[in-house]
């Protein structure tokens, strides 16, 4: 080595002292402090009151660490309950925050899973942690839905037409391997004497009969769907005086469903434009600093009965309080959302039709509305006003960004769950710890008691 040449001395095997208190590992700004001071703020009696210690065996892990890990792992991407085990040996973030414990994955996964329900309950106390810290105005609230996908292939998935051709297949298939079955055991009974047992079946017969149950059990509960909604549309015609032929109960032959996760849908993904097997996942964005007010699950892959439920949930989350603004996007119109939204002295700008982002819009025209527009135009001609394109035209600067936040930085392009339920309550931790990130960058920290 050249005398010119002058590093930094490096000793990997040289014994290092590091400091005795935890605190001096990370920096005092870090988001595991900020996370550690907020999950003490918060009430977690629902969590607690789930477990017995009269039971007796090893302690649990305490739930303010099972939480707060859980907090940060999908803050920071890492939901998957494998790599958060290993980040306890691996990362000095995970360490802090774990005190040197580490909870093995199937112990974080069953934690997730037992307490979903109340972890997904935190997002109104953070909601109104950040409420409290002013960054809800609800000046302008921005509804839009998005698609992830399910925890299954849509190749895991039948029509209801195919499902009765497969089943009459599968039963034929079924009945000839049980009759060469019968056969044979005829012949080895008189050969070895009586004694077969069911799992004596031939592998191909007993996966033909199990590929045959679940195929019946989906056909079935399809057929339970089309009744239900059938029924439901002939009470709403009769509640509406409405004549005409009676809605079919019968499955629609291009209606689906999964093997996999019976509860996810094929729905056209808007970034790739192919059909996934997934989840539509709504949300409502307050424009002061983009803070979720209001999110759910839906089956549907269209957005227009997601317009009341979202704002309604604004209402609950926020002590009824309403936004005076709201935008959404075309998929969200129709004329009883925009009666609701007046009734309720809602400021509404929803777009009427998907436009093309170049195409340029008409001016409004001068002059009174004509008295017999219909709710369409008028709400169409309110958007290519002044004041209405420049309202609508803050819709996607508020709500876009957060789901490419998710997506893009979190890594949320498939739900780890399974169950309309359970996928309902991981979208709600992702809206939770989406509001706790905003919630730590604004600088707004929790006064100490």
């Amino acid at each position: 080595m050249s005398k010119r040449q002058q590093f930094r001395e490096y000793c990997p095997d040289q014994p290092m002292f590091l400091p005795l208190d935890v605190k001096d590992w990370l920096p005092e700004d870090h988001l595991v402090y900020f996370l550690r001071d907020v999950v003490e703020s918060v009430d977690l009696r629902a969590i607690y009151r789930k477990y017995d210690c009269r039971k007796g065996g090893q302690p649990a892990y305490h739930p303010a660490m099972m939480v707060t890990l859980l907090l940060y792992s999908y803050c920071v991407g890492i939901p998957s309950s494998r790599k958060i085990e290993r980040q306890t040996y691996d990362s000095v973030a995970f360490r802090v925050l774990s005190a040197g414990q580490h909870p093995d994955h199937d112990t974080i996964a069953a934690f997730r899973q037992i307490h979903l329900k109340e972890l997904a309950g935190l997002f109104v106390q953070v909601l109104r942690l950040c409420q409290k810290a002013g960054l809800v105005k609800l000046g302008h609230v921005a509804l839009d839905g998005t698609k992830v996908r399910a925890n299954a292939s849509k190749h895991k998935a039948n029509s209801y037409d195919r499902m009765e051709k497969k089943e009459s297949e599968l039963r034929a298939e079924v009945e000839r391997l049980l009759a060469d079955a019968a056969a044979t055991d005829e012949e080895e009974d008189l050969e070895y004497g009586k004694g077969k047992k069911a799992e004596d079946l031939p592998k191909e017969l007993r996966f033909k009969q199990g590929r045959l149950r679940k195929l019946q059990e989906a056909k079935r509960a399809l057929e339970e769907e089309a009744k239900a909604e059938a029924e439901a549309k002939r009470q709403e015609m009769e509640a509406k005086g409405k004549q005409g032929p009676p809605p079919p109960d019968k499955p629609e032959p291009t209606a689906q469903r999964n093997y996999t996760d019976p509860d996810s849908r094929i729905m056209l993904d808007g970034a790739t434009k192919s059909f996934e097997q997934s989840y539509n996942c709504e949300a409502a964005v307050d424009g002061e600093s983009q803070i979720i007010v209001g999110c759910h699950v839906t089956q549907q892959a269209n957005d227009k009965q997601q317009l009341v439920p979202l704002l309604e949930e604004v209402v609950d989350n926020l002590d009824g309080a309403l936004p005076r603004r709201v935008s959404a996007d075309s998929g969200f119109f129709s004329e009883a959302n925009v009666a609701y939204l007046q009734e309720h002295g809602i400021d509404g700008y929803v777009a009427t039709e998907r436009t093309k982002h170049s195409k340029p819009v008409v001016a409004a025209a001068r002059g009174r509305i004509p008295g017999k527009a219909t709710v369409r135009e008028r709400m169409a001609r309110k958007l290519r006003t002044l004041r209405g394109r420049a309202t609508y035209s803050k819709r996607k600067q508020i709500v876009e960004p957060v789901f490419g936040q998710m997506k893009e930085c979190r890594g949320l392009r498939r739900f780890l769950m399974r169950g309309v339920e359970k996928v309902s309550g991981e979208w709600d931790l992702m809206c939770l710890t989406h509001n706790l990130l905003k919630l730590f960058r604004s600088g707004w920290r929790v006064e100490p008691a």
